[in-house]
């Protein structure tokens, strides 16, 4: 994304690729949503939920948009991924397809306990 470097969620969707907009914006409601007490952030050029460490991250490409959650919680739902491009990762959403609202949802309220649960087990 060319241009002044976007320093929030926000911007970086503003300077995205039109045709990814609507995805990006979705998505980060439906993060923000889950995570409401995460901070926002952009990290490496790239939208970050922290609590107080990495819950997950998206970011837009020229023709999709790239969701990485924990690899706990890509393991555990490999079997439903499976008919969705992913990478070791990320699972990658086409912006010409519709957005899975729901395995996205499901994806980041484990990415959301798992990170809970270890704040309140002290590990951090």
């Amino acid at each position: 994304m060319p241009g002044k470097r976007p320093t929030t969620i926000d911007e970086y969707i503003r300077a995205a690729p039109t045709a990814g907009q609507p995805h990006l914006r979705r998505m980060h409601a439906l993060l923000k949503s889950v995570a409401p007490q995460a901070e926002e952030a952009i990290k490496w050029g790239t939208p970050f939920f922290v609590e107080p460490r990495f819950v997950f991250a998206f970011s837009a490409h020229k023709a999709h948009l790239s969701f990485a959650p924990s690899a706990t919680a890509l393991e555990a739902f490999r079997e439903e991924l499976a008919g969705h491009p992913t990478t070791k990762g990320t699972l990658q959403i086409p912006y010409k397809n519709p957005f899975p609202e729901d395995l996205v949802r499901r994806l980041a309220q484990r990415c959301w306990q798992d990170v809970r649960a270890r704040k309140d087990d002290g590990f951090w």
